[in-house]
């Protein structure tokens, strides 16, 4: 018997990729450039705009994994013209090397606490949803990693083109699965995950983080059954 639908984040929440987006374009630096002495430090300030991410009050639409890699190559190219003397051409070549390096399984970790307790809340009647701004490639990366099978959808800011926290990214998931509006949004963004649940009706666990105003949180997922069911 079902107990109802339980929404995920993947980034932060279920699984981390050391260092993120500033790691993976200092890693293709140093491999081509070591003489560069790239820190990502002096990448970091340059990377604070131009995601998708950064404007979720703009929805985008759907669209090809190209596309959605086509958009962010100008400002990965950009951050590095800011941050070294590299020029145009050599900046885009080291930029589309990003991609690759990005979604390689090999990157990312899951958090030690996600299989246990995914797997618990499943054996519980609870079903999981997945939804995050992230790239297309995302329910590759969920398969690779040993996830999908907990899974019953993934849906990802990189194929629909709406970012949480805005309403449209929860309606996408609630339009196939109802039953997720009445269950519970968990994710370490207080922005994107609770306060977006929030707006629309949803209940929501703030994971990994703390907030000042968040009143359901825990450090870990061990605590989301107790949470989810009111024991």
């Amino acid at each position: 018997m079902s107990r109802g639908v339980l929404v995920w984040d993947f980034d932060g929440t279920l699984a981390t990729r050391p260092g993120n987006w500033t790691g993976a374009l200092c890693e293709v630096v140093v491999n081509r450039y070591p003489d560069l002495g790239m820190t990502p430090d002096r990448l970091r300030p340059h990377l604070q705009r131009g995601f998708p991410w950064h404007q979720p009050e703009i929805v985008r639409g759907p669209c090809s994994e190209e596309e959605w890699w086509d958009h962010l190559l100008p400002v990965l190219a950009g951050a590095l013209r800011s941050a070294t003397p590299l020029g145009e051409s050599q900046a885009r070549q080291l930029a589309g090397d990003v991609r690759a390096l990005y979604i390689d399984p090999r990157s990312w970790q899951l958090f030690d606490d996600v299989l246990p307790a995914l797997r618990q809340l499943s054996g519980r009647g609870w079903r999981h949803v997945l939804l995050s701004n992230h790239v297309p490639e995302l329910s590759r990366l969920t398969d690779a990693l040993g996830l999908s099978h907990l899974l019953v959808a993934v849906y990802s800011s990189g194929r629909t083109g709406v970012e949480k926290p805005h309403a449209k990214a929860f309606e996408t998931v609630f339009a196939d699965h109802p039953e997720a509006r009445f269950g519970w949004m968990i994710g370490d963004s207080w922005r994107a995950d609770v306060q977006g649940a929030m707006a629309v009706g949803t209940r929501a666990i703030l994971v990994r983080e703390r907030h000042p105003d968040a009143t359901v949180h825990c450090a870990t997922l061990h605590d989301i059954i107790r949470i989810v069911e009111g024991v």
